[in-house]
């Protein structure tokens, strides 16, 4: 009997069955690709250093007779790769050059060996062979002409970035990645040249003299960061020097986990949602499928029948559906693997492509079949014990203000549709198809609020702290490059120049963290970006940027000791980015401050420029640069656009997520609120043939069944939209607090004036059919049968 149910059941409602089962193989492959990609991101740097033998420190003496032998005698040392402190030019790229050549044959071999991902490494010994990194416009059997300096170009102070040295033709034989021959968010990927380049060459790098060209290197420890201590210690000992700047590029590494971790945990987010969503929403049809099914089943209990055989029978087609889903959905996410993982760890993954992650394809095949049967036992069993109970049918208040009303017979029938559950054989749970449409209403808007945060972002980024677009270098160490008075002044007489603001740059030192301070004029109008507090006013006061008030326990009020200062915390926000800090790591200090705390030194002496809106930086700085040339002394000034943040670009990845998670809930609540519409028609066919037989005409009953739609979506949009807001905006000032990024709160505008005609839109839509098939209803069969 259970074998013929089956068989009879599958014939009638296969439909019904196919659409649940598309519904999870979307969901599951959504949930699985995102928790895969985001496992592969996650660990993307980790193996990229595990292969590539990664320099621990460089090394910056920029002294050209600097000895690298005594360098690699000291007993932390493993390897050292020595790099030419000067650039290469690629003709059939103006817009390009390349920088700090390997001079040995240890680069790409026991130091920085890059992952090779196509092709090979060039041969060390031939100057007419390169390799690329991936975001490269060129690929392996590709030629480049590589044009060199003339030493007399290497040697001159104000090359201009027009070299007249020799061109060697290179045929790219390879494509690789690695830490530091590798690829950023905003350029366009780099050129690995052969050491013999340098070796045949040396020259046209550091000149004849060398006097301005110089060698530094890449060092790696035994013992990574654990011995750069006594590393530093021991090279001060062999150079007899204590000045020698170290950049710990184990910093770099840890930057770029967090930045793949945040990415790696947006990905997670997205998958918990859809996750959260298709409980919900899938959840619901599977709900009304056992509802229907056991309603049809009661007819067998004079045969025999039990509770239990019934719950098997009408919990097995879904459970089917769903392992079929199931597998679907496992190989779409296997199928999208190869465009995982997504953004800043794409720049990091070792092995691109198609990918298996067989512990979450499996987990997925088990897990979606399990969440069904689940939903489908525990819905049955609620249903039997409401029969059980006599539970009385349920009246909705808002039927009953409607009959109350003498609104049209269809608008109050199709609200006890949407709102009733009926009684009888034609009882039908309508709870979950109202959670259903609100799920769908509140994630859609969330989604599509947070990607307004995301695109406000990548569109703003004095978000990023960044209100300035070009920056002036006047001076390092000391050394001063112009007269700065007049500079500055050239440079506000320029009509897009809205702000100028002069400053020095030095370093104050906690135990443990380091912050770069900038000096800020007292009253000067410069925009800064604070999240909270205010800029300080006096000598002793600080304002920390953000990361470097967490590293120091900070907040508004508290105070700091730097440099053996103590100094009153008096705002947290942004910095400008610099050569050794990033817009989140840092402080401002009032000019007095900043004497105070370095006298009369600094690191660095320059100026940011803040431009009127739509102002173009490289037009300006053409400009202005013209008439600081004409200034008596000013040669060495320079002026350039200011870079924007590598975290713009990594907010500006997230764009597609909320997008697709948006695509995503549309399609699945679409799919939920289809599916209820149907089932609703099928179980109360008979309310339907009888209401036909008293006379309602076939329009009439299609408006029920549009009546019944309608007040889902309406009901959604209600409860949806406020909690939907509130849920997009939450999302994105967690994300903006990790980011960090200054918080502004999404303008949600669009979606809201959207979501509204888009969802009775898109209901009505999903009613055409079932509300045909109302009308079609064969009112003396359905009659005679039941």
């Amino acid at each position: 009997m259970t074998r013929i149910w089956l068989g009879l059941e599958l014939r009638r409602r296969w439909r019904s069955l196919v659409l649940l089962g598309l519904l999870v193989a979307l969901a599951a492959g959504m949930v699985l690709a995102a928790v895969a990609g985001a496992r592969r991101g996650a660990s993307s740097v980790d193996r990229l250093l595990s292969e590539t033998l990664p320099a621990t420190v460089a090394v910056l003496p920029n002294d050209p007779d600097f000895d690298w032998d005594k360098v690699r005698a000291l007993p932390e040392v493993t390897a050292v790769g020595e790099i030419a402190v000067a650039p290469f030019f690629v003709e059939e790229m103006p817009d390009y050059y390349g920088y700090l050549p390997p001079r040995g044959p240890e680069t790409y071999r026991t130091i920085e060996r890059p992952v090779v991902l196509e092709g090979r490494l060039p041969d060390p010994a031939r100057v007419d062979e390169v390799a690329v990194t991936a975001r490269f416009p060129r690929r392996v059997g590709d030629r480049l002409t590589l044009r060199l300096m003339t030493p007399e170009e290497a040697e001159d102070p104000d090359f201009d970035g027009n070299p007249h040295g020799p061109a060697i033709s290179a045929r790219v034989v390879g494509v690789a990645r690695g830490p530091w021959y590798g690829d950023s968010i905003s350029d366009q990927g780099q050129v690995l040249v052969s050491p013999a380049l340098f070796g045949e060459h040396p020259a046209n790098f550091i000149g004849t003299h060398k006097s301005f060209g110089f060698v530094n290197a890449l060092v790696r420890l035994k013992r990574g960061g654990a011995d750069l201590a006594s590393f530093k210690a021991g090279l001060a000992r062999v150079t007899g020097r204590n000045n020698i700047e170290l950049m710990n590029l184990e910093d770099d590494a840890e930057h770029a986990r967090k930045g793949v971790r945040f990415e790696s945990a947006s990905l997670l987010a997205l998958g918990l949602a859809v996750l959260v969503a298709a409980l919900v929403l899938v959840g619901q049809s599977v709900s009304r499928y056992v509802a229907v099914g056991l309603g049809e089943l009661r007819a067998l209990r004079a045969c025999g029948l039990t509770p239990r055989q019934m719950l098997v029978l009408a919990a097995a087609p879904p459970t089917a559906a769903a392992v079929l889903g199931a597998l679907a959905g496992a190989a779409g996410a296997a199928g999208v693997s190869p465009w995982m993982p997504v953004g800043m760890a794409a720049l990091y993954e070792t092995a691109p492509g198609f990918d298996l992650d067989w512990p979450v394809l499996g987990a997925g095949c088990v897990a979606a079949p399990l969440l069904v049967l689940g939903g489908a036992v525990a819905a049955g069993w609620f249903s039997l014990t409401a029969d059980r109970s006599g539970a009385p049918d349920r009246r909705s208040a808002v039927a009953l203000t409607a009959a109350r009303a003498g609104l049209p017979l269809p608008i109050l029938v199709g609200a006890r549709f949407a709102l009733e559950p009926g009684q009888g054989n034609g009882r039908v749970p309508v709870r979950p198809a109202l959670l259903g449409s609100v799920v769908g209403v509140l994630g859609v808007l969330a989604a599509f609020t947070f990607s307004a945060g995301v695109s406000d972002a990548a569109e703003h980024p004095e978000r990023f702290g960044m209100t300035h677009r070009m920056v002036v270098y006047l001076g390092e160490g000391g050394t001063e490059y112009g007269p700065a008075g007049p500079v500055l002044a050239a440079v506000a007489k320029d009509p897009d120049v809205t702000h100028v603001m002069e400053t020095y740059v030095g370093v104050l030192n906690a135990p443990k963290v380091s912050v770069t301070a900038y000096s800020r004029p007292e009253g000067a109008d410069f925009p800064a970006v604070l999240d909270r507090g205010r800029l300080p006013e006096r000598p002793d006061e600080v304002a920390l940027a953000v990361t470097s008030a967490r590293e120091l326990g900070a907040d508004v009020g508290s105070t700091v000791t730097l440099s053996g200062k103590a100094l009153k915390v008096t705002g947290v926000g942004f910095v400008i980015s610099g050569a050794h800090n990033n817009y989140d790591d840092g402080g401002w200090l009032t000019s007095e401050g900043f004497r105070r705390a370095f006298g009369g030194t600094s690191k660095y002496h320059l100026a940011a420029v803040a431009l009127r809106p739509g102002a173009d930086p490289q037009q300006v700085a053409g400009r202005v640069q013209e008439s600081i040339g004409a200034l008596p002394g000013a040669g060495k000034v320079s002026l350039e656009p200011a870079v924007r943040p590598e975290e713009s670009d990594e907010v500006q990845n997230l764009r597609v997520l909320p997008v697709l998670l948006g695509a995503f809930l549309i399609v699945l609540a679409a799919g939920a609120v289809g599916h209820a519409l149907a089932t609703a028609v099928r179980r109360r066919r008979h309310e339907l043939a009888v209401l036909r037989a008293l006379g309602m005409t076939r329009n009439q009953v299609r408006a029920v069944v549009v009546t019944q739609a309608s007040l889902l979506a309406v009901i959604g949009l209600a409860f949806g939209v406020p909690l939907g807001l509130a849920a997009g905006r939450t999302l994105w000032r967690i994300v903006a607090d990790q980011a960090p990024l200054f918080y502004q709160a999404p303008d949600a505008l669009p979606a809201l004036l959207l979501i509204g005609p888009a969802a009775l839109f898109s209901v009505n839509l999903l009613a055409v059919w079932p509300g045909r098939l109302a009308a079609r209803v064969n009112v003396g069969h359905v009659l005679r049968t039941e």
